[in-house]
Parts: structure tokens; sequence; C-alpha cells
């Protein structure tokens, strides 16, 4: 499996794992709307092994030599990544039906809402001018908010008049509408998203509904810390709601798990401002300051090296494109490529002020075996580290001219 990609998921679990241990200690000490920005750091140490980081040296590595007549490389590489094809397909096999799955849900959603009746609309805006009247729907699983484009649709149910008195009724479509500012819909598809491409880690299944908590948790800090006053009714109404399951890619108004955190938080005694700014302050210096050590995790010093395994490498050579062969495209191709501590490759750059040819079909063919290379990773005091190495291939239509005899093979050629 690719070095990198182990490496983003090694961080993707650390700050999971942190985030778990740390939102219910840092929500009490800083308040709700500080300890969700907690959910930021898992994707953030993501996406950093992905990041290019180009070192002050390259250590430059012997030409590997591609003619014309070189027409069977890939079947060596294509057999060299068989052993992990399973695990591949395996993977775009899960991602694919929780993205389906996804998909069907925000589909089903969306035929079952309707416009609301002339008479409901009217109502509501007088109550609420503040209401936009395009994203109202009508759907029994309201209050709720759903994603969709060009904008989120606030759900409601056909008896909300009926259901709620009109001081619940502000309430509700206020802490809905504290949502749409937040944009904690977008958020929370992005969650699912991330969801589905994670679906073999354990982890996110069990982070997923404390991200909806903490989602929750801050909406209704931020509301109440503007109205103070709304406590006791916000709680009533809390209390006298009808729960809805989770569902993916919706914000229901009330999630039957979420009731008794939601009351605790109201009944606690909530952080002031300024202890908020500490931490949101502190909070931002924690998720810059694991980037950066993970961030240096990725980038080797400046007196690494690599070496080309050319035992291993020489069973993989390009294969010299079909294209290129018709175009009659030759040169060298200067690869840039990073070598991870266990002799893996990681990011393969094209270096285009040193190769001496331009034609993409020739990278592309020297790029993807160079995938499949192996190397031995430089050793500083005895311990691999991670290096780079410049790769020139040279793609030839004609071989090389034979090297000339030597005086003695001449004079034995002439005796006979």
């Amino acid at each position: 499996m690719n070095a990198t990609l182990l490496h983003s998921l090694l961080l993707t679990t650390l700050a999971m794992t942190f985030v778990l241990l740390a939102r219910r200690p840092l929500r009490q000490l800083f308040g709700a709307r500080p300890a969700f920005m907690l959910w930021l750091l898992p994707p953030l140490l993501a996406v950093l092994p992905w990041l290019p980081a180009l070192p002050v040296q390259w250590a430059t590595l012997p030409t590997m030599p591609v003619f014309a007549g070189n027409i069977d490389g890939a079947t060596a590489a294509l057999h060299h990544t068989s052993r992990m094809a399973w695990l591949e397909s395996a993977w775009l096999a899960g991602a694919t039906v929780c993205l389906l799955r996804l998909f069907v849900q925000l589909v089903r959603l969306h035929r079952q809402s309707h416009h609301l009746p002339a008479a409901m609309l009217s109502a509501l805006l007088q109550e609420l001018q503040t209401l936009d009247s395009s994203r109202l729907r009508l759907h029994p699983a309201g209050p709720a908010l759903l994603p969709s484009a060009p904008r989120t649709l606030l759900l409601l149910p056909a008896d909300f008049l009926q259901r709620f008195s009109a001081t619940e009724r502000q309430l509700i479509l206020r802490h809905e509408l504290t949502h749409l500012r937040r944009g904690d819909a977008l958020w929370n598809l992005l969650a699912e998203l991330a969801a589905a491409a994670l679906w073999f880690h354990p982890l996110i299944w069990f982070a997923l509904p404390r991200f909806r908590l903490d989602q929750e948790l801050a909406c209704d800090e931020h509301l109440l810390c503007h109205a103070p006053q709304d406590e006791a009714d916000y709680a009533h109404v809390l209390m006298h709601s009808a729960g809805h399951p989770a569902a993916p890619t919706l914000i229901p108004w009330l999630s039957e798990p979420q009731l008794k955190e939601r009351l605790t938080m109201i009944q606690r005694h909530r952080p002031g401002a300024l202890r908020r700014r500490i931490g949101y302050l502190g909070l931002a210096a924690l998720m810059a300051g694991s980037t950066l050590v993970a961030q240096a995790s990725t980038k080797p010093a400046p007196d690494q090296s690599a070496e080309s395994d050319l035992t291993f490498n020489s069973n993989l050579q390009p294969s010299y494109p079909a294209a290129a062969l018709k175009n009659h495209e030759e040169g060298t191709v200067i690869l840039l490529v990073q070598v991870h501590m266990d002799g893996t490759v990681g990011s393969i750059t094209y270096d285009p002020q040193h190769s001496t040819t331009k034609s993409a079909d020739l990278i592309a063919a020297a790029s993807n075996a160079a995938r499949q290379w192996r190397f031995n990773p430089q050793t500083k005091n005895g311990v691999a580290v991670e290096g780079y190495a410049r790769v020139p291939v040279k793609f030839a239509l004609s071989p090389l001219p034979a090297k000339p005899q030597n005086s003695q093979g001449e004079k034995s050629n002439s005796k006979s």
C-alpha cells in the first residue's frame, strides 16, 4: 500500500482519537463553539502527506534507457501491482455503496418535500420576516435542514403551526436559521462524504454521531448567548418535541440521543466571551502546532538522498508508448521522486527545466513505471529516513551503437 496513504490514515486516526478524548473537557472549559473547531483537525492532518514538499538537494540517479523495442515492461509492472489490486477494488466497492446510499437518501428526501401552502407561508413570514420563502418546504421529517443546490432547504412538518406555539416556533426557526448562517448543512455533508471514503475505518462511525452532537450544541450555544432570557422556553420546546432518527445529509431539529446532552448544556453555566476567545486562540494555536509537527515529519533533511534498486527496477522498465512511436518522439524525462523510509515511492513530479522532451506520452510512461519501482532509502545515524531522487529516463527510437571491440578481440578475430 502507498506509504503516503498509510501516513495520511495514521494522522487521521490520531487526530480523531484526540478529538474524541478532548471534545468534552474543552467544551466545559471554553464552550461548545470553540470545542466544535476541533473537528477541523482530522481533515487538516489528513491532507498534509499529500502536499508537495521539495527538498533542498536531490540525489541524481543513473539514467534508465528505454528503446523502441521495449514493449513488455507494462506486463511486469502489472504483475507486481496485482497483489494489492483487490484491496483497492474492495475500498472502491465500499465507497461506491456508501455514496450511492447518500445519493439515494438525498433524492428521496427531495422528492418527499413540497412547497408550503400559501396560508402557512404567509403566517410564518408574518411571525419571522427574515425567513427566505424559497428555502421553505413541507416534509414529515421537519423541522430540519436539507442540503440542496443552489441553497439549503428548511423542512417543516405540515402541522408546524398547530404542534408548536408562536414562541416555540420562533425558537425553532431561529435555531434553524443559526444553522444556515454557520453553514452547518455543508459541514454535515462533508462529514458524510468523509465517512464514505473511510467506510472501512471503525473510528469514523464512532465519531460521526458525536460530530453531529457537537454541531447541535454549538448551534444551541450560539443562539442562547444572544438570547439568554429564552433558556427556559428553549428547554421546554426541546422536551416536548418529537425526535427523529439521525439520517445522512439531514440535520433534524431534535435527534433522540442528543436530548440529554442539549438539556445539560442549557442548564450549565456557559463560559463568557473572554474564555471563548481564549478557547478559539488556544485551539487555533493547537491545530497550527499539530500541523507544523505533522508537516515536519514529511519533509526530508537537506542531506538526504536515495539509491535505486537497479536489480528490481530493471524488470519494471517503462514501455515505449505506441503514440510516441507513431509521432517519432524521443528524449529524456527527468522525474523528481519522493522515496519513503521503506523504499517505496511517494510523490512523482516531472521536471520540465532539465528534461529534453515535453511529450505527455513519454512523461506518463516514465511516471507509471516509476510508481512501481523500489529504492534503497538514505540512512541517517543508522536509521532510514525519507529522501528524494532525480531519476532520468531516456527514450530512444534506436538502441545505442555497439561498443567498439578491444584490440585483443580484433586480433583473435583476424586469426580466425
